[in-house]
């Protein structure tokens, strides 16, 4: 990976996007599907176990996108409080299960059940002095018993993970399909799986699947939404969203933010639990 000199590791990281990360000393250790990342921030450094490549998207026109983003006030404001911060370019498959796994749950819970995962079921790699189990296979994981997927403590969405696992091993889901089809066909085929609706799909499409169109909406930024936007949007509301509100209030979104919606997103996203001083990883 080249040198971004803007990037700031540790800010993205801890900005609710990947969670099976661990920082050590002055260096990020994490994993990605089967590979074992190592990032150092000064001077940037980005080691990676095998095939990893463009982890923090750095093919991105970033001048490009942050001017078009901050032409909004209350981004623009974001943009200053987190200049480092940075979209990822994940593994799909492990993205997939950790957003799955995300339901009504923290983020140190969620790291918790992917470690619980990774340990009982992905290889041990050795990189660099450190050792790690990588992402479970799709395979691995739908042939998983359920007994064993329980003891992982995922609960309820063991059975989301082994049918979305199952989805993937038949070749019914094909992330690489996916990235190539628009926004709404992914968004489509992601939501027929058990356990994912429009939230869990759009985390899947912006941080694995080039989707920054795709703007998830879940109670943290509803209550940005209400906070700074109440005006600027017909559907914005304290409640749950419906299905039907939620597509329309997307809708409105992507035209009020533009096309980089996904990263303006993230930019409040950041911004507001920082601002309630909420725990990251």
């Amino acid at each position: 990976m080249q040198k971004t000199c803007t990037i700031d590791i540790e800010t993205t990281i801890n900005s609710g996007q990947v969670f099976l990360w661990n920082k050590i000393e002055d260096q990020w250790i994490g994993v990605d599907g089967k590979d074992i990342l190592i990032l150092n921030q000064s001077p940037f450094r980005a080691r990676s176990s095998g095939s990893t490549s463009n982890f923090f998207r750095e093919d991105d026109n970033l001048e490009k996108i942050l001017s078009n983003i901050s032409r909004d006030k209350i981004v623009r404001k974001a943009v200053k409080q987190s200049p480092g911060l940075r979209l990822v370019r994940q593994d799909p498959f492990q993205c997939y299960i950790s957003f799955i796994c995300s339901s009504n749950s923290s983020i140190k819970n969620i790291k918790s059940m992917l470690e619980n995962l990774c340990k009982k079921f992905g290889t041990k790699r050795e990189f660099n002095g450190y050792k790690l189990h990588l992402f479970p296979k799709p395979e691995i994981l739908a042939n998983a018993s359920m007994k064993d997927l329980i003891g992982c403590k995922l609960g309820f969405r063991a059975k989301y993970v082994k049918e979305a696992s199952q989805v993937v091993n038949s070749g019914k889901i094909d992330f690489s399909w996916l990235k190539k089809t628009d926004y709404f066909t992914a968004l489509e085929s992601l939501k027929k799986i058990l356990g994912i609706g429009n939230k869990v799909a759009d985390c899947i499409l912006l941080f694995s699947l080039d989707k920054m169109d795709a703007f998830p909406i879940d109670r943290w930024t509803q209550r940005i939404l209400l906070k700074y936007y109440k005006k600027n949007f017909d559907d914005v509301i304290e409640k749950p969203l419906t299905e039907k509100k939620y597509e329309k209030l997307h809708e409105e979104i992507v035209k009020y933010f533009g096309p980089y919606a996904g990263y303006s997103q993230q930019f409040l996203f950041k911004m507001e639990r920082d601002l309630n001083k909420k725990n990251w990883l």
